[in-house]
């Protein structure tokens, strides 16, 4: 029993110890985090502003800015996260 105990404890250390950031790595990710939030609520907004104007020309613009804007921000993830496994 001890040795399940202790095998199972060890593989969780292991776990755990694998998937430990550096400071720097966790700093480069909840900064992309926090961009990519921004620029997802930029959109949001643009979506909102697309909504409430009677001009069709007007909300396609804002429709595509909002799409672009949300490209954007996954390609803001995207860069942190490959910087991010560079730094492990």
């Amino acid at each position: 029993m001890k040795k399940i105990v202790l095998i199972a404890a060890a593989a969780g250390l292991m776990s755990v110890a694998a998937c430990s950031k550096s400071p720097e790595a966790a700093a480069v990710e909840n900064s992309a985090d926090m961009l990519a939030d921004n620029m997802e609520m930029q959109a949001d907004n643009m979506d909102a502003m697309a909504d409430n104007t009677s001009n069709a020309v007007a909300t396609d613009v804002l429709e595509n800015a909002a799409d672009n804007m949300n490209a954007a921000a996954d390609n803001v993830r995207d860069a942190a996260d490959e910087k991010t496994d560079n730094m492990n």
